[in-house]
């Protein structure tokens, strides 16, 4: 029954924090065991209460800012210098300014959101497809949970009780691969289609992009910077890239004003009350997985299928694939790692970095395909184009992410080389 009353709940539009600690409690008045009720706000409130889960609102908070004060902008056309003069510029400028935006980000859905604005409409005025563009700005989001910083990484950090960190510096090859087999993708489709040839600023204006986007990427620097260099930890760099945010947009571009602080900061607390609140309920939901044993009877069901760890991980990513389809990639993220981190540490060997960027990658898929596809309604209600054109379009990036995900299955080197 308590699968039925979460799939009716699920199925019923219930928002997913509602459904998870409903039928928690489902549970525990179905078992007859109400003492479990005593605990029940200490789980809610011990799953929120790490230090590292600060820099998810901070993280949030840098991308408002940046957006609001202009610096997306300015990365934009700081990426016009490197790609914007090859064939389909504009197509590459959209992936170049979404590696750089998903350094500061961390993510998908604000990417999403945010690109979408600034990308859609100049490459529509250009002649590209509107389906096209909107796919390629809504694919370039897929790189913002893998580059770091990270909010699911910030997450699986704090549920894997292993160094945040760590978790950054181990998904910086895996997003530049992603961002490699886009540039395949993009190259091939570009020679079948014929895009618009692109145009290379002349030295002034390159001059003058250069100048005014070195303080935009100030940020990203200032984020990776601090955490690889050790002089800040994970959170401590997102308080000064929403610092340095603040200042560049008001100071430097002057985009910003002090009268536009209380909407950012009012939908900055809006969207990280949501995130926190999905956190403490999933925490008692994965309390009463733990308590029902769940991780022991998975553990014993796939041993029974395969001692390959490469075998392994392909089955996770299959499941994960419908369950990221279905589910919130951060809930899904809660709910999967107590029940399957330690199957594939102990059992099959596989190191808790390798595993967490490859759950990470595959839940943040669902963003984009149906039935749900959060992300698809996102790019729809930006750009006015229906969902199911967008994901057309996207097919070819959805297949170089699994591309991806094989590798990075195959190829645990991808994830440990910089660590």
């Amino acid at each position: 029954m308590t699968l039925a009353v979460f799939t009716l709940l699920l199925l019923g539009a219930v928002p997913i924090a509602l459904v998870l600690a409903l039928t928690a409690a489902w549970y525990i008045v179905a078992s007859g065991n109400t003492l479990l009720f005593v605990s029940y706000p200490q789980q809610l409130f011990g799953a929120i209460e790490h230090y590292g889960l600060l820099a998810i609102p901070l993280f949030m908070l840098a991308g408002e800012l940046m957006n609001e004060g202009g610096l997306t902008r300015r990365l934009i056309d700081l990426a016009r210098i490197l790609v914007g003069g090859f064939r389909g510029g504009l197509v590459y400028i959209n992936l170049v300014a979404n590696m750089m935006m998903a350094a500061i980000v961390g993510s998908a859905a604000s990417q999403i959101a945010i690109m979408s604005r600034a990308m859609v409409p100049a490459m529509e005025q250009e002649g590209y497809d509107k389906p096209f563009s909107a796919a390629i700005t809504a694919a370039g989001g897929l790189m913002s949970p893998i580059i770091p910083p990270s909010m699911l990484f910030v997450l699986y950090g704090v549920i894997a009780q292993v160094p945040i960190a760590d978790m950054f510096v181990a998904g910086i090859l895996p997003g530049l691969l992603m961002g490699l087999l886009f540039f395949i993708a993009i190259t091939v489709i570009g020679l079948v289609e014929q895009y618009p040839k692109g145009d290379w600023p002349s030295r002034d204006q390159a001059r003058a992009y250069l100048l005014m986007g070195v303080p935009a990427m100030s940020i990203p620097l200032i984020i990776i910077g601090g955490i690889l260099s050790g002089l800040a930890t994970p959170t401590e760099s997102a308080a000064l890239a929403s610092l340095a945010a603040l200042l560049i947009g008001r100071y430097v571009y002057r985009d910003l004003t002090f009268a536009r602080l209380p909407d950012i900061l009012r939908r900055t607390a809006f969207n990280a009350g949501l995130v926190i609140m999905l956190i403490a309920a999933a925490g008692v939901f994965g309390w009463v997985i733990i308590y029902e044993q769940l991780p022991q009877m998975a553990a014993a069901w796939i041993a029974s299928l395969t001692t390959d760890p490469f075998i392994f991980l392909l089955l996770v990513i299959g499941v994960l694939l419908l369950v990221g389809m279905i589910i919130d990639g951060i809930a899904a993220l809660i709910l999967v790692v107590p029940i399957l981190l330690p199957i594939a540490t102990q059992q099959f060997d596989i190191t808790p970095y390798q595993f967490g960027v490859v759950v990470s990658l595959t839940l943040v898929l669902g963003l984009l395909t149906p039935p749900v596809g959060a992300g698809l309604f996102i790019s729809s209600s930006m750009t006015g184009v229906p969902p199911m054109q967008i994901f057309r379009a996207l097919l070819p990036f959805l297949a170089m992410s699994l591309i991806a995900l094989v590798l990075l299955a195959w190829q645990p080197w991808l994830t440990l080389a910089l660590l």
